[in-house]
């Protein structure tokens, strides 16, 4: 799809990555915080992110200021990403990739990375220990 080989890397941000981030999280480790400040041309986001932080607003787990929709309009526009579109490639990805958990979640975050070539940026070790995912955690 879009291959990112030979150039600067390009990182695919994990729902938690992207959120703590946009929330000043000390939960982000400081390495990641430092990459996502100097590589704002190859940062990408997955509908899938927004989704799952859509449900965690829903289900109380956090608590989006104004709401969803005004939550994500504020955060695209403070923090821009390049959108790695949810398509046939990535869907039949997902069901090829071997993780050690079911997450439908992680499975399609996972695809994307595969499918787009870009490097997910993650804390979760289910994601990271994967050693055909590229990952970066620090």
């Amino acid at each position: 799809m879009t291959g990112t080989r030979g150039q600067a890397p390009q990182f695919l941000l994990d729902t938690h990555i992207w959120y703590w981030y946009l929330a000043g999280s000390d939960r982000l480790p400081v390495g990641l915080r430092k990459l996502i400040d100097s590589h704002s041309e190859g940062l990408w986001l997955s509908p899938i992110s927004v989704w799952e932080v859509g449900m965690l607003n829903k289900h109380g787990r956090i608590r989006l200021q104004g709401g969803m929709h005004d939550w994500l309009a504020d955060a695209l526009e403070r923090f821009p990403l390049r959108e790695a579109p949810l398509n046939r490639e990535v869907a039949l990805k997902s069901l090829e990739v071997e993780l050690p958990h079911r997450d439908p979640a992680d499975h399609f975050l996972a695809s994307t990375a595969l499918v787009y070539d870009l490097t997910l940026m993650t804390v979760d070790a289910r994601l990271s220990s994967a050693r055909w995912l590229p990952t970066r955690s620090r």
